[in-house]
This record gives structure tokens, C-alpha cells and sequence, in this order.
């Protein structure tokens, strides 16, 4: 946004833009590779132990011969967005300004594709440096409609995502996300109202109430990306395609008599839409 060969002064910019004076002149400070580890290892502790603080982390990494103080650890995990899972911001952060929906999945029978949709977003390790996952999957059928990587969490590439699976799966009947702040932008729910899907959101700290789209994200980790090892964002691109197909076409499921996820989307559809 600034641009130094600009006639305006730097100042002057900064005051258009409201940014202040001193970011104009900070260098970002590169991440060390111990904590690269640091932070891939924290991942992996973390969805097996969904429920671990940073003590516990802090004891599980000693364990495993690598020291680190506590204050250092949830610095890390405050970067990759994660949290024990009775407190979880996460890596969506509510915005103070927008509305947060109820949470309307409680109780219901959930047995149809398109009947309900889920969205997350999900911290991503590389050999040198990290991204962002967000995956919208259908909850009955566990099939991802449609996924976007981004180096930033603003809510762009989710508003890419919500807008690939509309014009690729139609609508659903209900859409749930948590309370961050790229679900509840002023685009991203414009989006859903604007065609007529009843929104819903998780209970604060709820992690529960979003549980397949948590497992995904287990899968995606522990298949793909912790055995792959991908060195920039373009190998996690590439990647993932491959594995979401095979995740999508070929995995069998043993809570759907060993079906695909997108077996049981096109057997479950409204017959309506099956048909089209």
C-alpha cells in the first residue's frame, strides 16, 4: 500500500492509509529454524491432545528432547491460532463489530447432502514458513465441496471457497462455521443471505460442535502433509489437490459401509437434485 517512490511523503501516506509512522519501517525478524520445529511439532501435539495447554505441551516437547519455555511455546501457538480446547479462539478471531449467529445443528438429524455445510480454517507447516487451510465440507456425506490456501487470514480466500462450492453444489439448507472473524464478514455472510442458507455458528470454546470438519483436518496433517514435508505453498497446492481427490473418490469411510465421501453425497442428495 505505501509506496516510496510516491510524491506524497511517507507520512502523509501513512495518515491516509492510518497506519502508523513505525510500521512504515519495520523488518520482519525471520523465524529460526528451531522454531520452525517448534512450531510444526506444537501441530502435531496439538491434534492428538486437543486439550493441552502450553504446560502440557511444554512437558510433552521435553519428552521429546527439545527445551523451550512456556511463554515461548503459547507465543507459537498464538501464531499457528491454536488453544486448549475449553478456551480455543483458534485461528478465526471474533470481530467485535459483527454479529454472531446460534449455533442450529443441536439435535438434528443431519442425513442428506446439501442439508448442512461446514467451514474451518486450519494452521498449514512447510519446510520454510507456514499457510492457511480453509476446507467447506458437506456434514453428512464428510465430502470437501471446495478448498483455499492464503498467507494471510483475511477473509478473502474463504469468500473464494464459499463461492466455488455454490457454483459447483448448490445450495445447502444450513451453513455452520465458528464465530471468527472471516466467517462473519460483512462479504462472507452477505454471500449466504444472499441465497436464502440459514447461518449457524459453534458455542464459544465448542470445538465439539464442528467435529468432522476437526477430524479433516487430522487426516489432511497425519496423510499428507506431515509425511510430504512441502517446501513453499505452491508444493501444498499441488499436493492437496491429490489428496483431496483421494480423499473425496477413494477413502473408504467405515461409518458409511466402507463408501467414499462422494458415494454417499450423490446417494444421499434430494432426489430433485440428484436427478438435475
Amino acid at each position: 500500500m505505501i509506496d516510496r517512490e510516491h510524491t506524497l511523503s511517507l507520512t502523509r501516506q501513512s495518515r491516509i492509509l492510518k497506519l502508523s509512522r513505525s510500521s512504515l519501517y519495520y523488518e520482519a525478524v525471520p523465524i529460526s529454524d528451531q522454531d520452525f520445529e517448534l512450531l510444526r511439532l506444537i501441530d502435531e501435539i496439538h491434534l492428538k491432545h486437543p486439550f493441552m495447554g502450553s504446560r502440557s505441551i511444554q512437558d510433552q516437547l521435553q519428552d521429546m528432547g527439545h527445551k523451550a519455555g512456556r511463554q515461548h511455546i503459547s507465543t507459537l501457538m498464538k501464531k499457528m491460532g491454536i488453544a486448549a480446547m475449553y478456551r480455543k479462539p483458534r485461528l478465526s478471531k471474533p470481530h467485535p463489530d459483527h454479529k454472531v449467529y446460534p449455533y442450529l445443528l443441536s439435535k438434528l438429524d443431519i442425513s442428506r447432502a446439501n442439508q448442512v455445510w461446514a467451514a474451518d480454517i486450519t494452521y498449514i507447516p512447510m519446510a520454510r514458513g507456514f499457510c492457511y487451510l480453509v476446507a467447506i465440507m458437506d456434514w453428512a456425506s464428510r465430502k470437501v465441496l471446495a478448498w483455499r490456501l492464503s498467507n494471510t487470514l483475511d477473509a478473502s480466500f474463504c469468500v473464494e471457497a464459499l463461492q466455488e462450492a455454490l457454483s459447483r453444489f448448490g445450495t445447502p439448507e444450513i451453513f455452520n462455521t465458528d464465530q471468527g472473524s472471516q466467517f462473519t464478514s460483512d462479504t462472507f455472510i452477505g454471500i449466504l443471505e444472499s441465497h436464502n442458507i440459514n447461518i449457524s455458528m459453534d458455542g464459544k470454546g465448542r470445538w465439539m460442535d464442528n467435529v468432522f470438519i476437526e477430524r479433516l483436518w487430522k487426516s489432511v496433517k497425519y496423510e499428507d502433509i506431515y509425511l510430504k514435508a512441502y517446501g513453499s505453498m505452491a508444493e501444498v497446492k499441488k499436493g492437496l489437490v491429490t489428496y483431496f481427490m483421494f480423499y473425496n473418490e477413494r477413502r473408504w469411510h467405515q461409518n458409511f459401509d466402507r463408501e467414499t465421501p462422494s458415494m454417499v453425497y450423490c446417494n444421499s442428495l434430494p432426489q430433485k437434485q440428484a436427478a438435475a
